[in-house]
């Protein structure tokens, strides 16, 4: 069967979307419930991360496309999803009662009327997980009995940058945990190469899933994840927040850590200027 002929179920793909639009709607409620008891909004990011765990499983009991795709699928997303919940849930654990400094300044903000606006930044959350999650729905739909190179590609490239993240994280923290690095810039391992390098393999995941998803009905359209995501961790929520709140705590020794080493793709260090 050549891919021109690959037929597509447009009323599964409707059926997909907007059960998985209301159980993501009725799981950041409920998150925004707990996060007003705990006063405490940072749980959003837990709760996004883990989002993707249940909106694969949906799609792979509700899409009509080859069974072992769908559960490759939702399996390879599960193993993001979770490693990445638990890290965020760690984080956030050991920061309680305070908050993250983004949703601190959020709530100054935001005063007065806080717990609407947090509501409605809880369900914005909710459509951006939907919107992003359309390569495993487009995935799900595909009826073809093989696993084709694009897929097998997307796999092999998200294993890599899934390895990647999580060593990147790693690093960190054992950095952070340890008291000689008190007020000291993470420069060893990958963090020596990148300024961001957890940054930097999460985007890559969001491009293996569209690499994944490229072959199947309509799977091209998927292009817009990971340039969306690109553009949140370069220019909105990742890299700007992190690297403003390193040159306030750091100062004059981060600056200096910017000027050697790359700010995102991990690349070979500057020298000293």
């Amino acid at each position: 069967m050549t891919r021109s002929f690959v037929p597509f179920d447009s009323h599964a793909l409707l059926i997909e979307a907007g059960v998985a639009l209301l159980l993501a709607v009725l799981l950041m409620l409920g998150v925004w419930l707990l996060s007003e008891r705990i006063h405490n909004a940072g749980i959003v990011d837990v709760a996004w991360s883990g989002c993707f765990t249940l909106l694969a499983w949906i799609y792979a009991w509700l899409g009509t496309g080859w069974l072992p795709r769908r559960l490759a699928i939702a399996v390879l997303v599960s193993l993001w999803s979770l490693r990445l919940t638990v890290h965020l849930w760690r984080r956030v654990a050991a920061m309680h009662p305070r908050e993250d400094s983004r949703y601190e300044e959020l709530r100054r903000k935001w005063t007065p009327n806080t717990g609407i606006k947090f509501l409605l930044f809880f369900q914005v959350q909710a459509l951006l997980a939907v919107v992003l999650s359309l390569p495993y729905a487009l995935a799900s739909l595909d009826v073809r009995t093989t696993f084709y190179p694009l897929e097998i590609g997307g796999a092999i490239l998200f294993a890599m940058a899934l390895i990647g993240e999580a060593s990147a994280d790693h690093q960190l923290s054992a950095f952070k945990h340890d008291p000689a690095n008190h007020g000291r810039t993470m420069d060893l391992g990958l963090w020596r190469y990148s300024r961001h390098p957890n940054y930097f393999f999460e985007w890559l995941i969001w491009v293996a899933w569209f690499v994944m998803a490229a072959g199947s009905p309509w799977g091209l359209v998927t292009v817009y994840c990971p340039l969306l995501m690109l553009h949140f961790l370069l220019n909105v929520t990742g890299v700007p927040m992190a690297e403003a709140q390193s040159l306030k705590s750091r100062g004059e020794e981060y600056r200096r850590y910017q000027r050697m080493t790359s700010r995102f793709i991990p690349l070979p260090r500057r020298s000293r200027s």
